[in-house]
């Protein structure tokens, strides 16, 4: 092909680089191999990833889950700090995946941009491909595209799909939960990839100078931990009734899908100190205790549901595997419409 004709390349013209995205394959081929495991069955570059499920599961059901990061992506752009949003992606489809007993199986992502800037999508790849190592799950194949004149200037956004497989008869459902039941709390490493609108608003209209917004983004960028290796080996090992995932509408939403419609939660919120990022996010953007336990996580990324006297066997063993936990509530008879009451 002569210089002339690459040059005057019609899609080239048109936004889209097709040596770009090869450049990218080139690059990224050695991460993602790293994550597969004897059940691959094909490798990168071709047109689907193959996975044999284990012999050994009997009963076998798939679990499937999408996601994304939401606008953490832009203040990553803003401050120039993509390291952690590829385990953003991973984790926050694999975590819940694991909340119905399911270990994640496999991940697949897409990544669309205005143009492709091959070492930012290099970093992000990576970081997704070493995420899926962390959680023992293969990154069986993913897809890049670019759309010019859809996204603006250098915008670029990411979604992620995972898979995973659990026996019908060890699936975690929420009418295991018993009244007496308590919650032990999992921490967070911070915002993990939910209410970044409001955090980005928060940080621009803050008086604090550029020096304290920049080390505040990065506080708030630390990527989402993944809790699926740590969930299976207590599954494995525990009585665990139901867990809960705190994404999105924080604990005030996602503590009501993992029990029963008679039951409430009440939680105490002098069981755990708020982590300082949540504290300069709660007095700087003046909101309220119910906002930020609706909008937030506030310090708590996931939480088990256990026989009282299970929580301390539990407790101890996540203390050894080097988290932290917190015992934040009971499960209580629901006497009132709603279903967690915070005390």
């Amino acid at each position: 092909m002569t210089k002339e004709i690459i040059e005057n390349d019609p899609y080239k013209l048109a936004g889209v680089d097709i040596d770009a995205g090869n450049s990218l394959v080139d690059q990224i081929k050695k991460s993602v191999a790293a994550s597969h495991n004897k059940n691959v069955l094909d490798n990168i570059g071709g047109f689907a990833g193959m996975y044999e499920l284990d012999k050994d599961i009997k009963n076998p059901v798939l679990v499937a889950c999408t996601d994304g990061v939401g606008t953490k992506v832009s203040l990553a752009q803003q401050y120039n700090d993509l390291s952690g949003i590829g385990q953003d992606l991973v984790a926050m489809c694999v975590n819940d995946l694991i909340v119905c007993g399911a270990k994640p199986l496999f991940f697949l992502d897409y990544y669309a941009s205005s143009k492709l800037d091959v070492n930012e999508a290099t970093t992000v790849v990576k970081s997704i491909a070493d995420a899926c190592v962390k959680s023992d799950c293969a990154l069986l194949g993913g897809e890049t595209a670019e759309m010019p004149g859809h996204y603006i200037d250098n915008n670029f956004d990411l979604a992620g799909f995972s898979v995973g497989c659990v026996s019908k008869d060890k699936i975690i459902k929420n009418d295991n939960v018993m009244c007496g039941n308590v919650l032990i709390g999992i921490e967070s490493s911070g915002p993990h990839s939910n209410g970044f609108s409001l955090i980005r608003k928060i940080i621009k209209e803050s008086k604090v100078n550029e020096e304290e917004k920049n080390i505040i983004a990065k506080r708030c960028l630390e990527p989402t931990l993944l809790y699926p290796k740590l969930i299976m080996e207590l599954i494995s090992n525990y009585k665990i009734n139901s867990l809960s995932h705190i994404t999105g509408g924080g604990l005030t939403e996602n503590l009501p899908r993992s029990i029963p419609d008679n039951l409430c939660v009440e939680i105490d919120t002098d069981s755990w100190e708020m982590p300082n990022i949540f504290k300069w996010l709660k007095e700087n953007g003046n909101i309220s205790d119910d906002d930020m336990y609706r909008i937030f996580n506030c310090g708590i990324g996931m939480v088990l549901f256990v026989d009282e006297d299970e929580e301390l066997n539990i407790s101890s063993r996540i203390k050894e595997l080097k988290m932290n936990s917190f015992v934040i509530g009971k499960v209580k008879n629901k006497k009132e419409e709603s279903s967690v009451i915070f005390v």
